[in-house]
């Protein structure tokens, strides 16, 4: 049985490091190297001027060490994971991700031989018009397989940027801006080369062999002397043939494994009836990928998320104890003795458990639709709103004066809440719930919040101003807001889908609404709230208050009619 170190320098955590890492600095490079290409598009001569920052950078000593540790760990790295994974069923991201990382090496060992190693051991001067002169019109073929090598390479390098990046609460703002740049940065690299091999490939063109340097390379031992030639083909064979054996021995000690553990299985139990073998040692995720179950997993099976977590029925003692990262996890969402990660599982017996979160399966969707986003965890500040006495106000009115009156109300709302960057999630009868903090800070999402706390009870004073000769009762707001964690994300069935938020915080945020109408007060603001939006809360008064599911009473600001129609913030509203 395979067993994963979770302490000390080889932990877990540690590799996962080293691999970001390793592949930060090798992505650095290949965007360096092609913005370099893309030069080609204004001369020859400027991407040899581009070239020779590029060269000072990643040529000298510190640079090349740099450099080939990275790509080093990494290949070391995905070997290992190849081996430590133990089934080849996973989405497919991860599937495009591994098939195309392997498939790097094979594309680039002949471009890196004649070029860095080939510059290193005979000096070869390896410019632009020498490199394209030779992949543009003495070896075409070897040109375009580059052209492909490159789309290759930066395809699995940004596949591995999103999914490192995807949990940002930044990321989804900026998404479409990084699509942009991951589409055109290759494409301008492309350009670039064949404007280049164009260029040099015209008669009368002027450019390194006028100076004599293009045949001053061509004299170079690398290609005047066979034996030099042997050598670069030894090497270029060795390189090749060290990647091909350490694949094959990593897919011969898979089988090996595999063969030893078929005596040597589990039963994983689900509560649908199904029953999947698998051997010891596999992840409960892995048995339900295996099986082909459909199992949540948002964050890969990295133990960063809980979108996986099962509930053990029967004897959940006798299994192995959670690690560090899983015990984390675990503890952020107050999870019973009884639940544990299932990417994170390796059961040494039997067992049978419960998924709890249930993904829909695209046969039970209903046609044109998407896969509902189970989301993610993120920091928010939840307000909630509705009108006082709406009943007492609405019990004589026509149903279109009701109308009329709700119409006004939410547009009121929401643009209170659009102008000082928030989002309205829903609106339900007379109370309507808006999220902030979704691309923003912390302390930019509580002054927001409040921002549009003040200017909804400031708007609502001037409707029922106008309003006064036709209600029976004043009309008057009570808003609750509070900040927190929640899991944001798009849910939903069929075409009733839009983004929004559960978990705590919004129960919280609900009460304190609540609260405020017990209080006839126009807003009640959770102490979170208060101290990240920097508000200036002297002369508001403060009670603790007991909220449903918390243990601790939480000490709230209570805010008046008055005091709720100015600012509070003590620091710009962030917008």
């Amino acid at each position: 049985m395979a067993t994963v170190v979770h302490t000390g320098i080889f932990s877990e955590r540690n590799i996962r490091r080293a691999r970001l890492g390793s592949g930060l600095v090798m992505f650095a490079f290949v965007v360096l190297h092609l913005s370099n290409h893309a030069l080609g598009l204004i001369s020859v001569a400027a991407a040899d001027d581009g070239r020779r920052l590029f060269v000072a950078l990643w040529r000298n000593p510190l640079g090349t060490l740099i450099l080939y540790s990275a790509i080093f760990v990494h290949i070391t790295l995905v070997f290992r994971s190849l081996y430590m994974r133990r089934s080849l069923v996973m989405p497919n991201g991860e599937m495009a991700q591994i098939v195309v990382g392997l498939a790097i090496p094979l594309l680039l060992i002949d471009h890196v031989v004649g070029t860095r190693i080939v510059h290193e051991l005979y000096r070869y001067a390896d410019s632009y018009e020498t490199v394209v002169r030779q992949l543009w019109i003495l070896s075409f073929g070897n040109g375009i397989r580059q052209a492909v090598a490159l789309v290759v390479v930066w395809i699995h390098g940004c596949i591995g940027l999103h999914f490192w990046l995807r949990y940002r609460p930044w990321y989804d703002g900026l998404a479409p801006l990084l699509l942009a740049l991951a589409i055109l940065l290759p494409v301008l690299s492309l350009l670039g080369f064949i404007e280049m091999g164009r260029t040099i490939a015209e008669p009368d063109y002027e450019g390194l062999v006028d100076t004599g340097r293009y045949q001053e390379n061509l004299n170079t031992r690398y290609f005047s002397d066979p034996d030099a030639q042997r050598q670069i083909a030894m090497i270029r064979a060795g390189l090749y043939g060290s990647f091909s054996l350490t694949l094959l021995s990593v897919v011969a000690a898979r089988t090996r494994r595999k063969w030893k553990e078929r005596t040597d299985q589990i039963a994983v139990h689900y509560p649908g009836g199904e029953t999947i073998k698998v051997p010891r040692g596999f992840t409960v995720l892995e048995a339900s990928r295996l099986g082909g179950l459909p199992h949540y997993s948002v964050c890969g099976g990295k133990g960063q998320c809980s979108t996986c977590r099962v509930q053990i029925l029967g004897d959940y003692e006798r299994l192995p104890q959670p690690d560090q990262l899983e015990q984390k996890t675990l503890d952020r969402i107050n999870a019973g003795l009884d639940v544990r990660l299932a990417c994170q599982l390796r059961p040494d017996h039997d067992i049978t458990v419960v998924p709890l979160l249930i993904p829909a399966t695209e046969t039970s969707l209903p046609a044109n639709t998407q896969e509902t986003n189970p989301g993610r965890e993120r920091d928010i500040a939840v307000l909630f709103c509705d009108i006082r006495n709406f009943t007492s106000l609405t019990e004589t009115r026509l149903p279109f004066d009701i109308v009329f009156l709700l119409n006004r109300y939410f547009a009121l709302v929401g643009k209170a809440v659009e102008q000082t960057g928030g989002r309205i999630d829903k609106f339900i009868g007379d109370g309507a719930m808006a999220l902030f903090g979704i691309g923003t800070s912390p302390e930019d999402a509580c002054r927001q919040a409040l921002k549009a706390a003040e200017t909804i009870a400031f708007e609502i004073e001037k409707l029922g101003a106008e309003l006064a000769d036709e209600l029976t009762i004043p009309l008057q707001i009570a808003i609750g807001i509070h900040f927190g964690p929640a899991v944001v994300g798009t849910m939903g069935y069929g075409r009733v889908r839009n983004l929004t938020a559960v978990g705590d915080t919004v129960n919280v945020a609900s009460r304190l609404e609540s609260a405020a109408k017990e209080f006839g007060a126009a807003l009640v603001i959770s102490e979170p709230v208060a101290d990240l939006s920097g508000a200036d809360m002297r002369g508001i008064e403060s009670r603790n208050i007991s909220v449903r599911g918390r243990a601790l009473p939480l000490k709230v600001y209570v805010v008046d009619k008055e005091q709720a129609a100015r600012p509070l913030n003590g620091k710009p509203d962030g917008r």
